[in-house]
């Protein structure tokens, strides 16, 4: 019962510096303006695998091998290490340019890597709690550069593998790509154990720096939706006097059979808008019963890819923008009085979050967006929904992690068990990230880690009236 509540150690063995294999000359790479709508923010991911067990290939030995932690953990720094020479923009620092705006100055300086071993076994942890199990234990923070890595063994010889990086330079799209890359360089086929660096293999995609793809226009053109969305922060209110209380991270399964059922009752919409609804008024229900006599309004955003959205047809720029590295999102949201979104069917409200993404998803919002940036440089400028005073009504953002690849982050000892990306969120703005099993099974759904042992992970119970 200890061990599930989070009452188990975890001890650092080693720290230490991995850089890209080769020399790389010094230069500032600047953060386009979508990039800039970033606040200070530290993002973990983390992946977990049971005990690796590979076949032996010594002729006439037809038994199996444990790897042991030490090997794998070498697979992954040398791995890193080349993964580096493409995304070397992982490899840097964020400072201040003479504007005092984040730069990114690339000088491989390199990843801090942290070894650990946790007196736990993989099926005791308890992810409905992360708070408790994985902040600040598995999922190490970032002290320097812009990103962290932590390889944890545990006793029953898994192993969780976790990044940190700095939202300003990379989103989860990034995130994912460098991921994928890493994954794919560490298998056993790649030239992993020497220093010599390969060309990214065709499975993995070569990342775009390009910051001319997000350039201004000139002139700029801005719809005066985006005021309604965004502010620049010289103009937000101070920050309240009395700190309120800090948010609490859980993890739910839903199955594939609730998801159906929600787009039931709103056929013509997408499972995200629906699921999105839902949340919505689950969250006006909850806030409904403490809103003595108020008017109370709550709020929902969802974030949006602007990848696809910029390609303008072009096969080229379509190609350049796949794998465009940085940040390329919007945060359209919606507000509703608590008692409509009690009251009205989940039909209506999947319309309501339609409709209010439907601004978001042009090509002309997002170039919008970016002259909007670029009027109020260099003071920074933020969504308002992030902004959220809790006195007025309950505030979150989705974002949906359905394309998150953890059947891909194959490092050479297994599929992955169980992953997730963890938000030490400080403000008073939820968020919520809904993710495929890694199991693929559709009619189980949701989180998928043991699912036989219930306390692991709660379901979500779910009501349409």
């Amino acid at each position: 019962m200890g061990v599930e509540n989070g009452n188990f150690s975890v001890n650092v063995t080693n720290e230490e510096v991995v850089a890209a294999v080769v020399p790389m000359q010094e230069y500032w790479l600047p953060l386009s303006n979508l990039d800039l709508l970033l606040p200070p923010l530290d993002v973990g991911v983390f992946f977990c695998y049971k005990n690796p067990m590979l076949k032996s290939t010594t002729l006439g030995n037809s038994g199996t091998n444990k790897m042991t932690f030490g090997s794998m953990v070498r697979s992954l720094k040398n791995a890193l290490a080349q993964t580096l020479v493409s995304y070397y923009v992982f490899a840097g620092e964020v400072v201040p340019n003479n504007m005092g705006e984040p730069e990114v100055l690339c000088n491989n300086r390199g990843v801090d890597f942290v070894e650990a071993e946790a007196d736990v076994e993989l099926k005791c942890l308890n992810f409905y709690n992360p708070d408790d199990t994985i902040e600040g234990k598995f999922v190490t923070k970032k002290k320097n550069g812009v990103l962290a890595v932590q390889a944890t063994s545990l006793k029953c010889g898994g192993i969780i593998v976790a990044c940190t990086f700095d939202h300003r330079v990379a989103d989860a799209y990034s995130t994912n790509m460098f991921l994928v890359s890493w994954a794919d360089m560490a298998q056993p086929t790649k030239p992993n154990n020497t220093l010599v660096v390969t060309v990214a293999p065709t499975a993995s995609r070569h990342p775009c720096f390009r910051r001319s793809l997000l350039s201004p226009r000139r002139p700029g053109s801005i719809h005066p939706s985006l005021h309604h969305m965004y502010t620049p922060i010289s103009e937000l209110p101070p920050p309240p006097s009395t700190a309120s209380a800090a948010l609490l991270s859980r993890i739910y399964y839903v199955t594939a059979e609730q998801l159906h059922l929600m787009q039931v009752f709103a056929a013509t919409r997408t499972k995200l808008e629906c699921f999105s609804a839902f949340l919505w008024k689950m969250v006006a229900r909850a806030a409904s019963k403490e809103k003595n006599g108020k008017r109370v309004v709550a709020k929902m955003g969802i974030v949006v890819d602007g990848r696809k959205r910029l390609g303008n047809g072009d096969k080229e720029s379509e190609a350049m923008m796949e794998s465009y590295f940085g940040n390329v999102l919007s945060i359209p949201f919606g507000g509703k009085p608590v008692e409509e979104l009690v009251e009205e069917p989940l039909g209506f409200l999947a319309e309501a979050v339609h409709e209010f993404l439907a601004a978001a998803t042009t090509e002309e919002h997002f170039l919008g967006l970016i002259d909007w940036v670029e009027a109020h440089r260099p003071v920074p400028g933020i969504t308002k929904i992030y902004c959220n005073n809790a006195d007025d009504g309950p505030a979150f953002v989705v974002s949906s992690g359905q394309r998150f690849p953890e059947d891909k982050v194959d490092f050479g000892w297994g599929k992955v068990v169980f992953a997730s990306y963890h938000f030490p969120w400080g403000g008073e703005t939820g968020y919520v990230m809904p993710m495929p099993s890694p199991l693929r099974n559709e009619k189980r759904g949701g989180n998928s880690l043991n699912l036989k042992r219930r306390n692991h992970f709660k379901p979500l119970s779910l009501s349409f009236l």
